[in-house]
C-alpha cells in the first residue's frame, strides 16, 4: 500500500545524510521471497530537487521516481521505455532499439533536459548538447528521478525543461553475485552479471551487461523497406567508496559503453530508406568525489571531478567512415551545505561553484570543426522549513560563459503539508537559459550550416499542484498545472538554425494515480495534456497533446510469482517532412497504444524464470516520420542471485 514518507528529523546523524546523498539502495527489497506489503510511491529523500537531501513532503517541484523494483517488474531492458510512463515526458525513437532516442519534458526540446548518471552530466557537446537514450540499458539502474520545470538556477544551461537523474546500484552487505540471460524475437539475446558488497567503511559494485539483436528495418517496412537493421551494445559499470571516518567518504564511479547500430539513411522527399548505413561508437564516463562533514555533521563539503567522452562514427554501406563526431565534457565542482536549527525553523544554506569545459570535434568528407567552450557557474540556495508544515526554497545562479553574455537565473518553490487530511500543496517558479550548442553555432553537413550569430534561449515557467492521500494510505492522487514560455527559441530551417522572434508558449496539466485495492496488487496511472506553440502559433513538433499510461502489478503465491501489465498511449503529434530540396512541411503522426505483459516465477531462492510480450496487439506506428517500429515480440529468461 502507498505510504507517506515522514519528514527527516532535524537531528538525523551524518551517516543517514551520507546515505541519502549516495542514494545506494531501493526503498523495497527485491528478493522473490521478500515479505513486503507496502509500496513507497515517493522516496524518503530526493537530492535532485534541491541539490541537498529533501524529504518528499518538503519538495515544491513536480518529481517522479522510478525504482529498481518497478524496472524489474516491467522487465525494462532499455531505460527510455520506462520513462514513457512518467507524466509530462514524451519519448521519440527513430526505429527499433538502438536508434536515436529523444526525451522531451513538458514540451521542451530534447537538448533542454539535463541528464545525470551518478552525478555525471552526460549531455553530448557533439550531438546538440542532447543525451541520446538509445544506448542506456537498465540492468544496473537503482532509481531514476525526473524533475520537471525550469531548473537552470540549480543546474545551468541544459536544464530548461527539467532534469533526469539516474542512480546506479551500489554494493551493500555480504558479497553477492547476480546474473540474468534472456532471448527472443528478432534474433535478440541479452545478458548481465553483477557483483556487490559493502560495509559501513566501504562498498563496491561491478556490472556488465549486453544485448545483440538482428532487429527490424529502421525505415518503415510499410514503405517497401524489408531488410533488417541490427544492434549491438556492451556496457561495463563500476563504483567504489571508502569511508576513512564516520564523516568522510571518497568515491569513484565509471561507465563504458560500446555500440553499433544499423541505421538506414534519410533522403529528402522519401524520408528513411534502406541504404546499409550504420553508426558505431563508444562512451566513457567517470567521476571522483570526496565528502566530509564538520560541526557534528551540520556543515558538509563535497568536491568532485568528472569527465565524459562520446564518439560516433557514421559509415556507408561499404563500412567506410563518412563522418566522425567526438564530444568531451570535463567538470570540476565544489558544494557546501550548512544546516541550522532554531526552534520551529530548519535552515539549509547551500553554495556551489562549477567550472565546465565542453569540446566538440567533427571530421567528415565535406567539412570539419574543432570547437570548445568554457563556463563557470555560482549557485546559492536557501531552504527554510517552518513548523514541520511549510518548506520554502530560493535559488539563484550566475553563469559566466566564454561566448555569451553572463546569465543569472533564479527559482523559488513552496510546499505546504496538511497532515490531518494527507494533503500537500506545492508550487514553483523559475527562469532558465539555454545556450546555443557548438553544432548549432559551427556545425556543417551536406545539408546544414551552423549560425555563429545565435543568441541563448531564455525561459520562464511555473507550476502549481497537489498530492493527496486517499483511502487511508492505500491510494494517492496528484495533479499539476504548468506554464512555460521560451524567448528566442532556436529552430532549424532545414539548412541552418535561427532564433525565432517573440515568445513560444507551452502549457498543460499532469495527473497521477496510485492505488493498492488489495494487498500486493498495485495500479498506477498517469495522464498529461500539453499544448505547445512557437511564436508564430504553429504546433511544436514531436510533442503529443495527450500522453497516458497504466501499469498494473500483482505479486502472488507468497511473492514467488509476479504479473505485470503495462499500457502506454501516445496521442496525435506532428513532425517535419522534407521535399528533395530539404524544404519542409508539417505532417501528422497517428496516435497509438502499446500493451506489454511481463511475468516471473521463483523456482527457488535465488533462481527465477521470467518472460514478457511487448506490443501485444502488434500495433504498427511511427514516432518519427517514415521511421518504423518493432511489431509484437516475445522474450524468455532466467535470473540468478547468489
Amino acid at each position: 500500500m502507498s505510504v507517506r514518507v515522514p519528514r527527516l528529523h532535524r537531528t538525523a546523524s551524518f551517516a543517514a545524510l551520507l546515505g541519502s546523498l549516495a542514494l545506494p539502495v531501493s526503498a523495497l527489497p527485491t528478493s522473490a521471497f521478500a515479505d513486503s506489503t507496502t509500496i513507497t510511491t515517493l522516496p524518503p529523500v530526493s537530492v535532485t530537487a534541491n541539490r541537498v537531501p529533501t524529504a518528499a513532503e518538503e519538495t515544491g517541484s513536480a518529481l517522479t521516481v522510478i525504482t529498481r523494483e518497478e524496472l524489474e517488474q516491467r522487465q525494462t531492458q532499455v531505460l527510455s521505455d520506462a520513462l514513457r510512463a512518467v507524466p509530462g515526458v514524451a519519448v521519440n525513437r527513430t526505429g527499433p532499439m538502438g536508434t536515436l532516442t529523444q526525451l522531451r519534458i513538458r514540451g521542451s526540446e530534447g537538448n533542454q533536459t539535463l541528464v545525470l548518471i551518478d552525478g555525471i552530466e552526460v549531455n553530448d557537446p557533439a550531438a546538440g548538447s542532447e543525451y541520446d537514450f538509445a544506448n542506456l540499458l537498465a540492468g544496473d539502474v537503482e532509481r531514476v528521478e525526473v524533475l520537471r520545470g525550469p531548473q537552470s538556477a540549480l543546474y545551468g544551461s541544459d536544464a530548461v525543461g527539467g532534469v533526469v537523474n539516474i542512480v546506479t546500484r551500489r554494493g551493500a552487505g555480504a558479497p553477492r553475485f547476480g546474473a540474468a540471460v534472456e532471448g527472443g524475437s528478432f534474433g535478440t539475446a541479452a545478458g548481465r552479471a553483477s557483483f556487490g558488497t559493502g560495509t559501513d567503511r566501504y562498498d563496491l559494485f561491478l556490472s556488465g551487461q549486453g544485448v545483440t539483436s538482428d532487429g527490424v528495418s529502421v525505415a518503415d517496412k510499410r514503405l517497401g523497406n524489408p531488410e533488417k537493421d541490427g544492434y549491438r551494445n556492451g556496457t561495463l559499470t563500476g563504483n567504489a567508496a571508502v569511508r576513512p571516518t564516520e564523516r568522510s567518504e571518497i568515491a569513484v564511479t565509471g561507465r563504458y559503453t560500446r555500440f553499433r547500430t544499423d541505421t538506414d539513411g534519410f533522403v529528402g522527399g522519401r524520408g528513411a530508406v534502406d541504404d546499409g548505413t550504420s553508426t558505431a561508437g563508444e562512451q566513457y564516463f567517470g567521476r571522483l568525489q570526496g565528502k566530509i562533514a564538520l560541526l557534528d555533521g551540520k556543515w558538509e563539503h563535497i568536491v568532485g571531478l568528472t569527465h565524459g567522452r562520446q564518439q560516433r562514427d557514421y559509415r556507408d554501406d561499404a563500412k567506410t567512415v563518412t563522418s566522425r563526431y567526438d564530444g568531451r565534457k570535463t567538470k570540476a565542482d565544489y558544494q557546501t551545505n550548512l544546516t541550522l536549527n532554531s526552534g520551529p525553523a530548519d535552515h539549509v544554506l547551500t553554495a556551489a561553484v562549477e567550472h565546465e569545459e565542453d569540446k566538440a570535434i567533427s571530421r567528415s568528407s565535406f567539412s570539419s570543426f574543432d570547437r570548445s567552450i568554457g563556463s563557470t557557474g555560482l549557485v546559492g540556495q536557501y531552504k527554510l522549513g517552518l513548523f514541520d508544515r511549510l518548506t520554502l526554497t530560493g535559488s539563484v545562479r550566475h553563469d559566466a560563459n566564454d561566448l555569451f553574455r553572463d546569465a543569472t537565473t533564479w527559482r523559488t518553490t513552496a510546499a505546504y503539508l496538511i497532515e490531518e487530511s494527507g494533503t500537500k500543496l506545492r508550487a514553483s517558479y523559475g527562469t532558465g537559459v539555454k545556450n546555443p550548442t557548438l553544432f548549432e553555432l559551427y556545425g556543417y553537413t551536406a545539408t546544414y550550416a551552423g549560425n555563429p550569430n545565435l543568441k541563448p534561449e531564455r525561459a520562464r515557467g511555473w507550476d502549481a499542484g497537489f498530492d493527496q492521500a486517499l483511502w487511508g494510505t492505500r491510494a494517492s492522487v496528484d495533479g499539476t498545472w504548468f506554464d512555460q514560455r521560451i524567448r528566442d527559441l532556436i529552430t532549424g530551417t532545414g539548412r541552418t538554425s535561427v532564433n525565432m522572434p517573440g515568445e513560444s508558449h507551452i502549457r498543460g496539466f499532469e495527473l497521477g494515480l496510485s492505488v493498492e485495492p488489495i494487498d500486493r496488487l498495485t495500479v498506477r496511472g498517469s495522464y498529461t495534456w500539453t499544448d505547445g506553440e512557437d511564436s508564430t502559433g504553429a504546433e511544436l513538433v514531436r510533442r503529443p497533446k495527450q500522453l497516458a499510461s497504466l501499469n498494473v502489478n500483482y505479486r502472488f503465491l507468497e511473492d514467488r510469482a509476479n504479473a505485470n501489465l503495462g499500457v502506454v498511449y501516445n496521442g496525435r503529434s506532428s513532425d517535419w517532412a522534407y521535399d528533395p530540396f530539404y524544404n519542409r512541411q508539417v505532417v501528422n503522426l497517428a496516435p497509438y497504444t502499446l500493451v506489454n505483459m511481463a511475468g516471473s516465477y521463483a523456482l527457488s531462492e535465488g533462481v527465477e524464470v521470467f518472460g514478457r510480450v511487448e506490443n501485444l496487439f502488434d500495433r504498427r506506428y511511427q514516432e518519427v516520420w517514415t521511421y518504423g517500429a518493432p511489431g509484437r515480440a516475445g522474450y524468455l529468461g532466467l535470473r540468478l542471485s547468489l
